[in-house]
């Protein structure tokens, strides 16, 4: 089984030293955007706009919606009069704060070492800063941004690590990975606590090797010490388990978000191309997605809320691509229904009790269930769709 690792950026594969960066960081963008907004303004829009991604868990909008949303309207100026000026910082004057950062001499050891195992490797770094701030960060610790499968920015990503589902987001764009899963960062709070959330295994960086580690000590340590771990860890140890309400709801959320992310530049053409003849195309799929949320999601919910132990039926769904000719609808439209209907789901979850998640029914495939074990179909049933998507990407 192939391990994928999702890699924190800052302080894990890079010494930023945060508490120096952030300011100088700031400081650089509100002299560079002097001419055009007042200092202490920005300032203080730039401190709103990143509290508000912080706290966004919107799976239709990116952060950067989120962020230029509300980072504009405190301003009379538009993004394209500010945009050149903005380009020209990232070019030119962000690439000096390097000085303020470090490189760890670990990483690039750790980094060649996981490449050659074959790990599939993602930068889960927090997507609070654009691409090009992103990219000069991974530079300055040594690498090229092109030799990781994924790496995570605001331009297209719907969650901050404070979000479990940024997670799920990130395994989505993925093509959601059948194999052992591990998150490794240094933040508890956003790299370890959020990720177990999840239902993933997470290992904690810290700068001292530890003296002991393991499930009973704890997954910590420095990457060398995560290194010779690997090298011995049953890989099945590392498998993810999404048992929980929380990890469930985590999920649901990220599935959008993940479709949104991988499709948002699809064009007509290749919303409409079959890969084979027996294959979907992906407007098929995702009106497939938004039909099945619709007419069997949304009804299963509620037969729980009408009836004490429900019989939940699973109607096939599969004739439907024919029969409704999917094929000649606008996928993208589609796309945004699902998002739609998912929202609705989520709403019909709100609130829900324990009592309700453990609530008792039958269903007509699996049998004797419960409300929990018949949401977590559902992202049984996402996850399955989005390696289709994914796959189908991968042949146009």
């Amino acid at each position: 089984m192939t391990l994928t690792l999702l890699l924190d950026l800052d302080d894990t594969l890079l010494d930023t030293n945060l508490q120096a960066f952030i300011p100088a960081y700031f400081q650089a963008l509100s002299r560079e955007l002097a001419p055009h907004i007042a200092p202490d303004l920005m300032l203080r829009a730039l401190v709103s706009g990143t509290r508000l991604m912080n706290e966004s868990d919107d799976f239709s909008r990116t952060l950067q919606a989120v962020f230029d949303a509300e980072f504009y309207s405190q301003h009379n100026i538009s993004r394209s009069e500010l945009e050149p000026a903005i380009e020209n910082f990232y070019d030119n004057i962000f690439p000096n704060l390097a000085g303020l950062t470090s490189q760890i001499p670990e990483a690039k050891l750790f980094i060649d070492w996981a490449v050659s195992k074959g790990y599939r490797i993602a930068i889960a770094t927090d997507p609070l800063l654009p691409r090009k701030a992103t990219y000069h960060r991974l530079r300055w610790a040594g690498f090229d941004p092109r030799q990781f499968e994924l790496v995570s920015t605001f331009e297209c990503f719907h969650f901050s690590k404070t979000h479990p589902a940024y997670y799920a987001e990130v395994l989505g764009r993925m093509g959601w990975p059948e194999g052992p899963v591990l998150m490794v960062g240094n933040d508890m709070e956003r790299d370890i606590l959020p990720a177990r959330m999840l239902g993933l295994a997470a290992f904690h960086v810290e700068v001292e090797s530890a003296s002991s580690f393991g499930p009973e000590a704890g997954l910590r340590g420095n990457l060398a010490d995560l290194r010779l771990w690997l090298e011995s860890a049953d890989p099945s140890s590392l498998m993810p388990s999404f048992k929980t309400v929380e990890s469930i709801q985590a999920l649901l959320r990220a599935t959008p978000a993940a479709l949104n992310g991988l499709l948002r530049r699809l064009d007509g053409n290749s919303w409409s191309r079959k890969t084979t003849h027996d294959d979907w195309s992906l407007t098929e799929l995702i009106c497939h997605l938004r039909d099945t949320e619709r007419e069997i999601h949304h009804m299963q919910i509620n037969l729980f809320k009408e009836q004490n132990e429900p019989f939940i039926p699973r109607p096939d769904t599969g004739v439907w691509a024919s029969q409704r000719d999917y094929l000649h609808e606008d996928g993208g439209l589609a796309l945004k229904e699902f998002n739609d209907a998912r929202r609705e789901t989520m709403r019909l979850l709100k609130n829900s009790t324990v009592e309700h998640w453990n609530q008792k029914a039958r269903h007509a495939i699996f049998g004797p269930t419960k409300f929990l074990e018949v949401i977590s179909f559902i992202t049984d049933h996402d996850r399955m769709h989005i390696q289709q998507a994914w796959a189908a990407l991968k042949k146009i």
